[in-house]
């Protein structure tokens, strides 16, 4: 329940890495503001995938910025991917 797997997307193979592929279809949004929003952005991504008649399989979240770097650069990017049936 309170565990997380880090996805980082990569362009090659990488020796003495274990890597995961992930497949299928996804519906993707983009969301801006703090890390407290973060359950409202996920209430407005799952009408978003239900408006488009899908339904979620799993969920998947990016964070392009750590809280650090979030505050050099002004903004806090992230990126809800949703595997759909």
């Amino acid at each position: 329940m309170w565990g997380a797997d880090i996805y980082f997307a990569v362009e090659k193979e990488m020796p003495d890495v274990n890597l995961k592929k992930i497949s299928g279809a996804f519906l993707t949004k983009v969301f801006e503001g703090p890390y407290r929003d973060f359950k409202n952005w996920l209430s407005e991504m799952r009408e978003y995938v239900s408006s488009k008649g899908k339904d979620i399989k799993k969920e998947y979240f990016y964070y392009t910025t750590c809280p650090k770097c979030a505050k050099v650069y002004g903004k806090n990017h992230v990126v809800i991917l949703a595997k759909v049936l």
